[in-house]
């Protein structure tokens, strides 16, 4: 069974393009317009073991937002379309991540319903801009990125800092807690038989 799935998603303001592989290696091919976001994208797929390919282009003259919104949202899509009924998943992973001072905690649930919780952020996050010379990533993104895939991957998700000064390593022990805790969920189990769930659907 092809555990991959393509997504095309267009609006006024972007066009994205997503392809997934759940049973990859962590391979990724990522372009956003926000060197920040391919980055974490990167990141995302290395740890998760998801191959993970994106192409967006979007009005980042405006804003990076649109782009990185939307490029969560189709990947969030691709994710639900690859796990198919999701017969014989782990379903549960979670994950807690250190990256020097910052500390992250992540648990997700492929549970067919979209929800995400985060908390932890230090007051003024939301207000710092990360990146080099291009257009950088907001601070604020990184919930929105995660409600994003939840909502349309169809899971809940909740994502918690421990600890944390840096934003840049604040935002990468965020991503990395999600793909490791991703990487448990969508593993395939033998012993699983069917949907683990006892309602034998998800």
């Amino acid at each position: 069974m092809s555990r991959t799935a393509t997504v095309h998603r267009a609006t006024a303001e972007t066009t994205v393009d997503v392809q997934v592989n759940l049973d990859g290696t962590g391979a990724a091919s990522v372009a956003t317009g926000v060197g920040f976001f391919d980055h974490m994208l990167t990141a995302l797929a290395k740890h998760s073991l998801i191959d993970i390919e994106v192409a967006t282009r979007g009005d980042v003259d405006v804003d990076g937002h649109h782009s990185v919104e939307d490029t969560a949202l189709a990947l969030g899509a691709a994710l639900d379309q690859a796990l198919g009924d999701r017969a014989g998943i782990g379903r549960f992973g979670d994950a807690t991540v250190p990256l020097d001072e910052a500390l992250a905690h992540c648990a997700v649930d492929l549970s067919g319903r979209g929800g995400a919780w985060c908390s932890g952020e230090p007051e003024g996050m939301a207000w710092v801009r990360i990146g080099g010379s291009g257009v950088p990533y907001a601070g604020s993104m990184t919930a929105h990125v995660v409600t994003s895939l939840a909502t349309n991957a169809r899971m809940t998700v909740h994502l918690r800092l421990l600890a944390g000064r840096d934003p840049h390593h604040i935002v990468e022990a965020q991503y990395k807690a999600l793909a490791r805790a991703l990487r448990a969920a969508v593993a395939l189990d033998a012993r699983v038989h069917g949907v683990a769930s006892t309602k034998d659907v998800l």
